[in-house]
Formats: structure tokens, sequence, C-alpha cells
């Protein structure tokens, strides 16, 4: 969702270049989920917060154990001073741009500056692109929605209008009747339903309008009516619509990465633990799951968090053991040759004698031939 709050916005200061553990993009649930996660594990990590969530126009988070409810902005603010108290440091800003470095990745910031990382986590989010209907994107977020996960429990019963403008229309319809018995498709630019959705929605009492929506009419803040091209008015309570799911990906495609295309839009893709492609790159959250909800995104930024510390774990031991190498067998034994060489030459000196020769790679073990 595309909403700009600049009150989240912390103004950017000038900081000192650190180099970090890992930087993170994004400071909605899932960044901020994993900043902490990774913070807890003494990870140093910074979070760019250009204050603008994916999920901002919903009213409230839902399906989050302990939190139901929660407004949003309120459950941010809460995430960003635990991700804080653990150490995290939480950077008010925009990254503009992203480049690979010898040790990892720089960030530049809109405000200033520049963040470094080992580790570079994408939790940036996704913008939606609404159908072009006047009234659509007044009242997105609050009478118009996308799925019962994030408003469901607030529209139960009411009379629901489902913008038709492609497959995952349909879909829409059958999940809110669950909510309610006043469900009515319009078809708007959707094709044709085929004989097996007819039949569905008959047996389900979903009602259908053909025709172009025109404009949804509204009255202070809430949707009341679908108005067709013809001039036909249809009244509603709430109205649900399908949007194109953009990931923002611009850093990712600036370090050579590309956005997999879904029949919702795009996305950044991983394997199972996070990692995309590029290598030192991650992501989690709506930018590789734009159907996940807040308690789902928030999952994922631990679950990649946890993966990606140990990943640092395991490039932190190989540093370790090149630095602080064990002696290989064979390197000790030819210590141990060459102090015995320098006994005999001792000794052969203290009597007046030659250096006795030793063969190279003489053990403990082997004694050298010596002069009467």
């Amino acid at each position: 969702m595309t909403e700009n709050h600049s009150h989240l916005l912390v103004r950017p200061v000038a900081r000192p270049v650190v180099r970090h553990d890992v930087v993170v993009v994004g400071g909605g649930p899932t960044g901020l989920s994993a900043a902490t996660t990774l913070a807890r594990s003494l990870r140093s990590v910074a979070v760019v917060d250009a204050g603008e969530p994916s999920d901002a126009p919903a009213p409230a988070a839902h399906d989050l154990l302990g939190r139901e409810g929660t407004p949003l902005l309120e459950l941010l603010a809460t995430g960003r001073h635990e991700a804080e108290a653990h150490g995290a440091v939480v950077v008010g800003d925009r990254a503009v741009a992203a480049r690979r470095t010898a040790t990892g990745f720089e960030v530049d910031l809109a405000g200033g500056g520049t963040l470094r990382g080992r580790r570079l986590l994408l939790a940036t989010g996704l913008v939606d692109e609404l159908p072009d209907v006047p009234g659509v994107r007044e009242h997105w977020g609050a009478g118009v929605l996308h799925r019962p996960s994030s408003h469901g429990d607030e529209v139960r019963g009411q009379r629901i209008g489902i913008l038709g403008t492609g497959p995952r229309s349909v879909h829409q319809a059958l999940l809110f009747r669950q909510l309610s018995d006043r469900v009515t498709v319009f078809l708007h630019t959707l094709d044709d339903l085929d004989d097996e959705v007819w039949e569905q929605f008959a047996a389900l009492g979903i009602g259908v309008v053909t025709g172009t929506v025109d404009r949804l009419r509204g009255e202070d803040g809430a949707v009341t009516a679908v108005v067709l091209a013809d001039g036909h008015e249809f009244a509603v309570d709430a109205v649900v619509v399908a949007p194109v799911s953009t990931a923002r990906g611009d850093l990712f495609e600036q370090l050579g990465g590309h956005l997999d295309e879904h029949p919702g839009g795009t996305r950044l893709a991983t394997d199972d633990r996070g990692a995309t492609a590029v290598d030192g790159v991650w992501a989690a959250g709506n930018a590789t799951d734009p159907s996940a909800p807040v308690s789902v995104a928030a999952g994922a930024g631990v679950l990649v968090a946890l993966r990606l510390h140990a990943d640092l774990v395991t490039e932190d031991v190989r540093a370790a053991v090149r630095t602080h190498r064990a002696p290989t067998v064979r390197e000790v034994f030819s210590a141990a040759s060459e102090a015995r060489v320098s006994a005999l030459a001792l000794g052969d000196r203290a009597h007046g004698l030659a250096p006795a020769a030793v063969p190279r790679g003489a053990g403990p073990g082997v004694t050298a031939p010596r002069r009467p």
C-alpha cells in the first residue's frame, strides 16, 4: 500500500560510517522483527526506515497472537523501541542506492550518508497498484478492501461488492462469502464467467451485476454505493478490489537481481532460507510473499534473521580458522626436525667438531652420523 506516513519518518542526522553485520532496508514488521532477532544474537544491525509500511492504510493488525486488533502504527512504534533496546540502530531515512564492495555492501541514504554491511536484508514491502476507478484510492484501507484476513471481521454480515478485474476477483468473492450472505460481484472488466463459476455463485447466493463500474460513491469517509456507467447505483457497505502488488525492488535490481512475475504482480524470489540469487542479499516479508499478513511477515523476519545469523557464524568460524590455523602434522614434524638439527650442531661445536649433517625432514628419533 502506498500512503506516505511522514510522521513516522525520523529526520536523518549525520553519522559516521560504520560497518554492520547486517543492513536491513525496511522498518515494517518484517524488518524490525529481523533486526531484533539479530541484535539479540549480538549482531551489529542497522535498519533503514522510510516510514512507509506496506499495510499502513490498514487500521489495525490482525491474526497476531496477543496483539489482535492493535493499531499498526502503535505496533511499529513498539517494535522500533524493542529493536533499539537490544542494540539495533534505526535510521529514519530512505535507501536510494546499493552496491557491492570488497567486504559486503554499501547503502546510500536520501538524507546523505552511507551504511555499510556484510549482508543486506531487503524487507522493502510492496506497492499496490489499484484499479483506475474514481473513489477506490480515496477509500483504500477503509471502505475499499482486498483480503479478509485484514478486514474480514469488520465487514461481517454487511453488503460487500467485489470489483471484477480478473480471476482473483472470483476467489475473493468466495472468501468474503464466508463473512456475509450479501456479496455481489460487479463484472466490470472481468471476462464472462464460465459455467462452473456461475454454478458456484448460484449455490452460494452470490449476486452478479454486469456492466462497467463508473465510480464509487461515499459519504463521511465510508463507501455507500457502486455506480455503473449507465447510471444505475447499488448500495454497498464495502468494496473489495484486487490490486497489482509490485515488490519494491529498485535496490535489488541495482545489485543485479531480477523480480519474479506472479499472477498478482512481482516479488523477490528467495530459496527456503530467505537468500536471493544475489550472493549476500536476503529478503523477507511482503516483498517475497505479497499475501502475507502482519503476523506471517513478522515471523518471516525472525526466521530469515536466524538463518542469516547462522550464515554469518559460518563465515566468522572460517575466518577465525584462517587467522589462527593449527599447524598440520607435517609442520609439527618439520619443526621438531629443525630443533634436532640445532641441538646436534650445538653439541658438535662444544666438542670442537664441525656440525653434523642431518637429512632435512628427519624426525626427533633420527640420529645423524658422528665422526670419531
